[in-house]
């Protein structure tokens, strides 16, 4: 979901709409709503501050880079 949040430039809660509004959104992310409930705005927000204080989004990017 951060990736598509990057690529979209999406707020924690469009993110979050975006997931239910758009089957490939959700098929992307891999969540299943008949045994998954889609992450609220709160975790995406919790989440994406985790990654950017401890510069993990910098090394995410870096090793999606190598990859591609």
């Amino acid at each position: 979901m951060y990736l598509l949040q990057i690529w979209f430039n999406l707020s924690d809660p469009a993110t979050e709409d975006a997931i239910y509004d758009s089957y490939a959104m959700r098929k992307f992310t891999g969540i299943d709503f008949m045994t998954e409930n889609v992450p609220d705005e709160t975790t995406l927000c919790k989440f994406r501050h985790l990654l950017e204080e401890n510069g993990l989004n910098k090394l995410f990017f870096d090793a999606i880079n190598r990859v591609m």
